[in-house]
């Protein structure tokens, strides 16, 4: 095995990490938001209920847009993580979705929920700033 592909060790630990942050985001996002019914991915913000005063509704409107921010930032984490597992799962995890060449072992330990090589990556980028 070259010192460039995961080592089972390895891959069971991102298991477990990966793993952890799912269960993580899920109860972060179950704070504030309810699962959709149908799509375990997409969750819905709870509207927050402080009063009936102006101040109190402006306070709810405003926490309401913080939470839907977040709400999608934690959703597209979540998105990141339970596709990470599903290539472990399918024994495809390592390798590049665009090209299929492996992802550098670096990348990997460094963010498991790379799904591309850099070289995919920064073309990706490229061609969004364009």
């Amino acid at each position: 095995m070259s010192d460039q592909q995961l080592t089972t060790a390895e891959l069971k630990q991102i298991e477990i990490d990966l793993t952890k942050e799912r269960e993580r985001l899920e109860h972060d996002l179950q704070e504030f938001a309810d699962p959709s019914k149908g799509n375990r991915d997409d969750y819905q913000t709870r509207f927050p209920q402080f009063g009936n005063k102006d101040d109190e509704n402006a306070a709810e409107v405003a926490n309401f847009s913080d939470q839907l921010s977040l709400e999608q930032t934690l959703e597209s984490q979540l998105a990141d993580v339970r596709s990470a597992l599903s290539r472990l799962a399918k024994g495809t995890y390592g390798a590049c979705r665009y090209c299929g060449k492996q992802i550098d072992k670096r990348r990997l330990l460094a963010r498991p929920t790379s799904g591309s090589c850099v070289e995919c990556k920064k073309k990706m980028q490229d061609q969004g700033s364009v």
